[in-house]
């Protein structure tokens, strides 16, 4: 489905991670999402483009607005060329963490979204595409 309006950003600091989180609650309430899904879709992206800074070693964001039939939408894709993720499945269970945080990041990413993708190839990157309809 064609984007009506998108932008990229380089992530490459943590003033990168609040800059995105920032245009995603902007993108939300321009696209007229209320408060609590609002509050998702920038956790959603706060965490997702944490994980692209942290695990990625930096990358890239995409941030779409949709429109299919009488619902909008906002897509996000999350790009790196960093490790990679050996095992998708297991990184998705909440507890499960190659870090110190508390292992809800991809998961809870996936449950704050109305669609959530993820690609990983080891020694390649990762890539996760999450969608929050209005």
């Amino acid at each position: 489905m064609p984007a009506v309006r998108e932008e990229s950003h380089d992530i490459h600091s943590d003033e990168d991670v609040v800059r995105i989180r920032q245009m995603t609650r902007q993108w939300a309430v321009d696209l007229g999402f209320t408060l609590v899904d609002q509050t998702k879709i920038v956790t959603a992206a706060s965490e997702l483009a944490r994980n692209t800074l942290i695990h990625g070693g930096g990358g890239l964001t995409r941030i779409e607005s949709l429109q299919e039939g009488g619902r909008r939408g906002l897509r996000l894709t999350f790009e790196d060329k960093g490790p990679g993720i050996p095992d998708v499945a297991q990184a998705l269970r909440d507890g499960f963490t190659t870090g110190s945080g508390l292992g809800l990041g991809l998961g809870g990413a996936r449950r704050l979204s109305s669609e959530f993708d993820i690609t990983s190839v080891s020694g390649q990157g990762t890539r996760v595409r999450i969608t929050r309809w209005k």
